[in-house]
């Protein structure tokens, strides 16, 4: 699905801002019909959860809803009109005045609708917008909803972050003509100093499309005619990382032969284009064809009051932490992130690894929630892994490649995180998947994140990942402050991976709760001295396995959850607590991949 931006052809105007707000109590019609009825207003994008005193909100469970006036701009007769929404979690549904237009399940990708034919230009509409929070087994990710005494609903899950909701990510209305480029793919390969750029561009109507790729100086590097072809860069810039280079890829829909003589631009749209190869190759991880490394994290959409929602200030600051920290990689742990981060890291050369929101596919791991692993059952049956749930979790990959296809930073899909793989008939529900992603781009290796209860001998499905991504706590959750035992664990059980499958392997979460101000003379869990000498333990191991391409350590920065006792106030694993202050260990991370990003020894 194509980012709306402004074009010659094209305008855009942001619905973010404050909109009514109300939760649905029950006494709220649904399908719409007229104005909300509120004192309450909602900032978009945000969660709603932490905005208001009231606990009732804060824990709702259902439908929520958001409601502006939203005027046409007079200039859009003859366009198309659409109304996007880049994510409502879990489900929205829109409405125009009393009209439902689209409504869409999953909570992190974008949606939309052509309006056109319930509004006018020049005239106001009312704009409705409900959210749903709701999750259940069949979900992704799933959950489920108990009703307490006195009918209070609960919502419980198996993931170990907060379930904020809303519209954690921009609105917007949008115009294009009729004949308009619907979707671009680019494919991007090197053969010796020539950059090659395959592309696909897809149109509603009959056109011809006009291509042109322009450097970073403005200079025309190739040009072509026709809806796909193969755009030849000589001495091409590849785009690295950390040295990103982007071309800029700009495609016109003519009315005409496409000689420019006569020829008419009905449609333009361009995007950034990275030119750079990806490639496994035995248990090496090639970009350029060259072996990379990565170092970094897995992070949270997370901040306070905002939830999950979007921020660029947030955005620009964990961006320059991760560079004064050394940092060159990142996964969207544990769902797809704001199109913001993503074009972010394409211009500043931060490679990802892009997960979907497949978490919490495993009633092994409660988070605390024993209540759940009661109702799930053990999962490999109906509940946890059936069919409604395979489809909904084939519709997250679907729409996940089909937003950051083209993104150059995205090196791998990630499938899903610490799902039940022990269980029988779970390699049966993930082979059709890892097929499917394969098919969707067959260009980016494909993996899952690997669970810490499903060592070599045991996981059913690390047979179809092309690169191993592990979980692992020892020294935490498994030989709890014993580091000198964990470092013997930890590394008998990289070699036993590395000599059963022969894969490049990334340790993508490891780590300790860590208060901040907390010391101790001893290795004592929870203090800032034991979360760096966990750290440098694991190190030490990554350094004598071979088959080890990378370390992405749990997480960031401190994060909220909701899992009573189990958590005082959310994890407290970030190497930077929640408001971005760094912990000791951020200082001994930074020598470290500083000295790594350097070619230096630390």
């Amino acid at each position: 699905m194509l980012k709306p931006k402004a074009t010659a052809t094209r305008e855009l105007v942001s619905l973010n801002g404050l909109w009514k707000f109300a939760v649905d109590t029950g006494d709220l019609a649904e399908p719409w019909a007229g104005p909300l009825t509120t004192t309450l207003e909602a900032p978009v994008p945000a969660s709603y959860n932490d905005l208001f005193t009231d606990s009732a909100i804060r824990d709702h469970v259902g439908w929520a809803w958001y409601q502006r006036t939203v005027r046409v701009p007079r200039g859009w007769a003859g366009e198309r009109v659409f109304i996007r929404l880049d994510a409502a979690t879990h489900e929205g549904v829109v409405y125009v005045d009393d009209v439902e237009v689209v409504r869409h399940e999953g909570g992190y990708l974008p949606f939309e609708a052509d309006i056109t034919e319930h509004v006018a230009p020049g005239a106001e509409f009312r704009l409705t917008v409900g959210v749903n929070n709701v999750l259940t087994p069949d979900t992704i990710p799933p959950g489920l909803v108990k009703e307490l005494p006195g009918g209070r609903k609960q919502q419980g899950y198996m993931h170990d972050f907060y379930n904020y909701a809303g519209l954690h990510r921009s609105v917007q209305l949008y115009s294009a003509p009729a004949t308009r480029v619907t979707d671009v793919t680019v494919v991007t390969d090197v053969d010796g100093a020539t950059g090659l750029v395959r592309y696909a561009v897809e149109t509603s109507g009959d056109a011809e499309a006009r291509v042109t790729l322009r450097d970073e100086q403005g200079e025309v590097a190739a040009t072509a005619t026709g809806a796909e072809g193969v755009l030849e860069v000589a001495d091409v810039h590849l785009w690295q990382p950390g040295a990103a280079y982007l071309y800029d890829l700009s495609i016109e829909l003519v009315d005409g032969d496409g000689d420019g003589d006569g020829d008419v631009v009905v449609d333009e749209y361009s995007l950034h284009v990275g030119v750079r190869t990806v490639e496994v190759r035995e248990d090496r991880f090639l970009i350029n064809g060259e072996p990379f490394y990565f170092t970094g994290f897995g992070k949270h959409e997370d901040s306070a009051v905002r939830g999950k929602g979007h921020d660029d200030a947030y955005l620009v600051h964990d961006f320059e932490l991760i560079d004064w920290i050394g940092a060159n990689s990142f996964r969207t742990s544990h769902y797809p992130y704001a199109e913001e981060v993503m074009d972010y890291a394409d211009r500043h050369g931060i490679v990802v690894i892009d997960e979907t929101a497949a978490v919490g596919l495993n009633s092994r791991i409660s988070g605390g929630i024993a209540d759940l692993m009661s109702a799930f059952g053990g999962g490999g049956g109906e509940e946890g892994f059936g069919p409604k749930m395979a489809e909904a979790h084939r519709r997250e990959i679907r729409e996940l490649i089909a937003r950051d296809k083209n993104h150059p930073s995205v090196v791998m899909w990630s499938i899903a995180n610490e799902p039940d793989t022990m269980a029988e008939g779970t390699d049966v529900y993930f082979e059709p998947l890892f097929d499917y992603a394969r098919e969707l781009d067959p260009t980016r290796p494909v993996t899952f994140v690997n669970v810490m209860m499903a060592p070599p001998d045991v996981c059913r499905v690390s047979k179809f990942a092309d690169v191993l991504c592990l979980n692992r706590y020892y020294g935490w959750y498994v030989d709890t402050g014993d580091l000198a035992t964990a470092e013997v664990h930890l590394e008998a059980e990289l070699r036993g991976w590395e000599q059963m499958y022969g894969k490049p392997m990334i340790m993508t979460e490891y780590g300790a709760d860590t208060i901040p101000g907390l010391h101790s003379v001893w290795d004592q869990p929870w203090t800032e001295e034991f979360q760096a000498n966990l750290l440098d333990m694991y190190h030490r191991v990554f350094d004598r396995v071979d088959a080890m391409v990378g370390e992405q350590v749990w997480n960031f920065a401190d994060f909220q959850t909701s899992v009573g006792i189990f958590r005082v106030d959310g994890n407290k694993k970030g190497v930077f607590s929640r408001d971005r202050r760094p912990k000791a260990v951020a200082h001994s991370l930074r020598a470290r991949w500083t000295a790594l990003r350097d070619g230096r020894t630390a």
